[in-house]
């Protein structure tokens, strides 16, 4: 087998993974979300895409740590400040767009989570 066969194979097994997972959340989100109030599956929604936005910023630190700090514009406690704002709202705009699709994972779970307490 070449590379590009394997290559194919991997993809190919990698769809059938992500669909059969996506089939199971959809599942699960059509089964619990009957029993939840639309202001529950609401907070739980909210709840899962903030995660999500946390996890991005968290993981965006690293990378906006290594820019250099212009000396012309920049330095000091203030950028210190407002870098972090703006790493922490990339996050939040991420999140919203799609991000990395950990919201999704997160909400099913807590959907899981509410619905053994309940």
């Amino acid at each position: 087998m070449n590379s590009l066969d394997t290559a194919m194979t991997n993809s190919l097994s990698n769809a059938a993974s992500m669909a059969k997972s996506n089939a199971a959340m959809n599942k699960i989100m059509a089964i619990k979300s009957s029993t939840l109030s639309d202001e529950e599956l609401g907070k739980i929604d909210q709840a899962a895409k903030d995660f999500e936005a946390v996890f991005i910023s968290e993981m965006m630190k690293p990378i906006f740590e290594t820019v250099e700090i212009d000396s012309n514009f920049g330095g000091g406690k203030g950028e210190e400040i407002f870098k972090g704002m703006m790493v922490q709202e990339y996050g939040k705009i991420m999140a919203e767009k799609g991000g990395l699709g950990i919201a999704e994972h997160v909400k099913a779970e807590l959907i899981r989570i509410q619905e053994s307490a309940k």
